[in-house]
């Protein structure tokens, strides 16, 4: 019923899959492969529809650091892991335009239309004291009645462990906490929904976007999020949105 082991499984040893996307390739695929790897830091400069041996190199460590099969092509599993770490690139992303003309366009248009708004918040966080937290755009924005005071850079748990999306608030907060969970330390917690908080995360500070965490909002930033440890109150409003 069996078929003689081979060293790889006797060992448990990654095998790939077949290539779906390789050295050589070119079109629209590669464009995508391209920016993903970009969005998490893997791809460095401008993006084309060639799989060459920057791609390769790109794909390799990729792999590498997440424990697959270090091939430099892309089998299912490695396209199935990028995907789940990344966004639907833009079309400005597939072709290396700026958007940040048009951003600024928008938020004129944003002035003209919503009462001023130009920080272009959505209404959830237009008003009160709000922790505006953008998973497109992988930001936080600390508004105070349309106002934002403070922005910062943030991560997202993994498909397995998403980050919760709506309207919470800030349940309790703790400065030096630790998980029981995973016995990890996440200083200037503040919880927001179950066991999800907003917090510093080491791992990203050393990491960047090569990485996940369990579902909490991640901040690399330490000394800003300490000052904003200070500002939050419990019963501040958190939004969590795709812009």
């Amino acid at each position: 019923m069996t078929q003689q082991p081979t060293d790889d499984e006797l060992h448990n040893r990654p095998v790939a899959g077949p290539p779906i996307l390789q050295y050589g390739d070119t079109g629209d695929d590669v464009r995508e492969l391209q920016a993903r790897l970009k969005q998490i830091e893997w791809f460095i400069g401008e993006i084309t529809p060639n799989y060459g041996d920057v791609t390769k190199e790109s794909v390799a460590g990729f792999q590498a650091k997440r424990g697959l099969p270090e091939t430099g092509d892309v089998d299912q599993e490695t396209w199935d892991t990028l995907v789940a770490m990344t966004q639907e690139p833009t079309d400005d992303e597939l072709h290396n335009r700026d958007p940040e003309e048009d951003e600024e366009e928008d938020e004129d248009e944003d002035e003209e239309n919503d009462g001023g708004n130009a920080a272009g918040l959505p209404s959830e966080c237009a008003t009160g004291r709000v922790l505006c937290i953008d998973k497109s755009t992988q930001s936080l924005r600390w508004a105070i009645d349309g106002e934002v005071h403070t922005t910062l850079d943030v991560r997202f748990g993994s498909e397995l462990t998403p980050t919760r999306e709506g309207v919470f608030s800030i349940g309790w907060k703790s400065r030096d906490h630790v998980s029981s969970l995973y016995d990890t330390p996440m200083p200037y917690a503040m919880f927001f929904s179950g066991g999800q908080a907003i917090h510093y995360s080491p791992d990203f500070a050393a990491n960047g976007y090569n990485g996940a965490s369990h579902g909490c909002v991640n901040v690399r930033d330490e000394g800003t999020i300490a000052s904003l440890f200070e500002q939050v109150e419990v019963g501040d409003k958190v939004v969590v949105y795709w812009s």
